[in-house]
């Protein structure tokens, strides 16, 4: 079942209840001890930031899928560790990647200790905005970073996302990422409700892509439609990528929200009303569409206001798309808590530019 862990951070006691998630999590994903000792270092860290240099925040923490083209036996395989801050943000994020920087007395080797233990580190900061950081811990070494496993010439794309839940625990949303060949597919449910019953039908939802990722759009709503029948159902999008013909695929029911950015220009993707497991429309629409070197995906579920925006200075080719993912929530809302149901953003991006190690 999709758990999620979010600790809001405002105070030094906040950093026991951080370490107890993240301890909690890495039993949840299965870490060993060396795993799960770098995990409890990055999620101090990144929490202890939060205090010192911006007042305050919230840290999430969701087992996740490696990175589009590794080779994990279809099950997550990492933690993710996000903190998200309304602080003053970074004005010299190369310098505060360095070990020895600090605008405090610490000794500086905050950021830094957590880009060395992540296997994924990635920050996004804007002076007077605040701040987003992302770490993964993968569950096994070999599954380390740079093991991306795909076919030469074919091009990389990055998928990611963040889940903040209503309640504590359990989401009722879920997102996903699989592949199968030449195709690599994104989903995201959120569950009718939310709690653990809806967490429930999420989840199934991800398991069938796990189990089926070769097929369209289409008829993977038609085998979820079969896999949900006994659970509440779920709004359900699901986002195809033929990386060889460069073509994204799209199909979905309910409400969730799509949009597709090429260039400058948002698309919106259009689903079906219905619900999946419940009630499922004699016709699907099914969208084809050009995936460019500049594209950009996101799936939502109607936690986030419908009316949100990515700020044109955001980078988003440069960012992790679990960063992206975690600045359109954050700069959605406001620095209060910033959910009215359970929220899950997910982003499909192209490969980064190369950029300094």
């Amino acid at each position: 079942m999709t758990r999620v862990w979010d600790v809001p951070v405002h105070d030094a006691t906040r950093l026991r209840d951080v370490r107890m998630a993240t301890e909690e999590a890495c039993g949840h994903a299965g870490f060993g001890e060396d795993r799960e000792a770098a995990a409890m270092l990055v999620a101090t860290e990144l929490a202890t930031n939060l205090l010192k240099h911006a007042g305050g925040g919230q840290i999430l923490l969701e087992t996740v899928d490696a990175p589009a083209g590794a080779d994990t036996g279809g099950e997550p395989s990492a933690l993710q560790i996000v903190t998200i801050d309304h602080g003053p943000g970074i004005r010299d994020v190369s310098a505060a990647l360095h070990d020895g920087f600090s605008t405090t007395a610490s000794l500086g080797a905050g950021l830094g200790t957590c880009r060395r233990l992540a296997d994924d580190f990635d920050l996004h900061s804007r002076p007077g905005r605040g701040t987003v950081a992302l770490a993964r811990i993968r569950r096994s070494s070999r599954l380390r970073r740079g093991r991306r496993d795909r076919p030469a010439g074919v091009p990389a794309v990055r998928a990611g996302g963040v889940n903040i839940p209503l309640v504590e625990g359990h989401s009722g949303d879920a997102w996903a990422c699989a592949r199968s060949g030449e195709r690599l597919t994104l989903l995201l449910a959120d569950g009718l409700g939310h709690g653990p019953r809806a967490a429930e039908a999420s989840d199934a939802a991800v398991r069938q892509l796990r189990q089926s990722p070769h097929l369209t759009p289409p008829e993977l709503l038609g085998a979820l439609h079969t896999a949900l029948r006994d659970t509440r159902g779920a709004a359900v999008a699901v986002a195809q990528l033929d990386l060889a013909a460069e073509r994204l695929e799209f199909s979905g029911i309910g409400n969730v929200g799509a949009r597709l950015r090429s260039g400058d220009d948002w698309q919106p993707l259009v689903s079906h009303p219905g619900i999946v497991g419940a009630h499922r429309p004699a016709r699907v629409p099914h969208q084809r569409l050009p995936w460019t070197p500049d594209s950009l995906l996101v799936l939502h579920s109607d936690g986030l206001p419908s009316r949100w925006s990515l700020r044109p200075d955001v980078p988003a080719a440069g960012l992790d798309p679990g960063v992206t993912a975690a600045l359109i929530v954050r700069d959605s809302s406001s620095s209060a808590r910033p959910v009215r149901d359970d929220t899950t953003v997910a982003v499909l991006s192209p490969p980064p530019p190369n950029r300094e190690p």
